[in-house]
């Protein structure tokens, strides 16, 4: 098949040539091989409790495998074209995604890591459908690391910077001179305070609060974990967490 012999893919020489051609077994193979894989991404969301889960990602999966077999078969068919479905595909999944992203009521930006899965999630299913296999299968692992692993490096890359963003909530807005006092002891600078709306009327005064890092001893030996959990001690305090995106 014109379509499918551009890019020898080693695992399809492996499994023997009918995994390179488009046949009943390969049109099987695949499509089991993108549910697999794209169940295991979606496990991984949904065990998060993310907006996307499990069938979502199976399904954009599918639907991209699905697009590449009709497309590569009607490649071959004429000899020549262009990826019409996957073209579709590609952008359908797109604004899906973006639906995927929200601001929650303490003003962070919610689901960029599940919006641009789904995006990979699709591309991997294309990847299956054109019998690329080790294509899909190394991108499928380098996804699943970014997905379970990178996470705590970046929480503690992010432990470890000189600024952070606070979500903090007052017992009263009386309070929130008196955190000020405390911050500045502490060696700790506001760059900006912003008052979340979502909350008026709540009884409570609700702040999204960017900090620095000032202080050289603080700097080297706390966390903002450990800073946080100093600042919880205070009585008007009722609510603090680092906001993260």
């Amino acid at each position: 098949m014109n379509g499918m012999t551009v890019l020898v893919d080693p695992l399809a020489s492996l499994l023997g040539s009918w995994a390179a051609e488009l046949n009943v077994s390969s049109v099987l193979l695949r499509m089991l091989l993108s549910l697999l894989l794209s169940a295991v991404i979606g496990w991984e969301r949904s065990a998060k409790r993310h907006s996307a889960g499990l069938r979502t990602f199976m399904l954009i999966s599918l639907v991209g495998t699905i697009s590449a077999i009709l497309d590569c078969a009607m490649q071959a068919a004429s000899g020549s074209g262009i990826f019409v479905l996957c073209a579709g595909t590609i952008i359908g999944t797109a604004i899906l995604s973006v639906h995927s992203v929200f601001y929650s009521s303490r003003n962070q930006i919610k689901g960029l890591t599940t919006a641009v899965g789904l995006w990979a999630d699709g591309l991997i299913g294309m990847a299956i459908g054109m019998g690329y296999y080790a294509v899909a299968l190394v991108s499928f692992i380098m996804v699943l690391c970014a997905l379970l692993w990178f996470p705590r490096l970046e929480i503690f890359f992010k432990n470890r910077s000189n600024h952070f963003e606070i979500h903090l909530e007052l017992t009263n807005s009386y309070s929130l001179q008196d955190f000020v006092t405390v911050i500045r002891k502490l060696g700790l600078t506001i760059d900006e305070i912003e008052q979340n709306p979502a909350y008026v009327g709540s009884g409570l005064s609700v702040y999204s609060i960017s900090i620095s890092i000032s202080n050289a001893m603080l700097k080297k030996y706390k966390t903002h974990t450990e800073i946080i959990e100093a600042l919880k001690s205070l009585d008007y305090i009722y609510h603090i967490e680092e906001m993260r995106g």
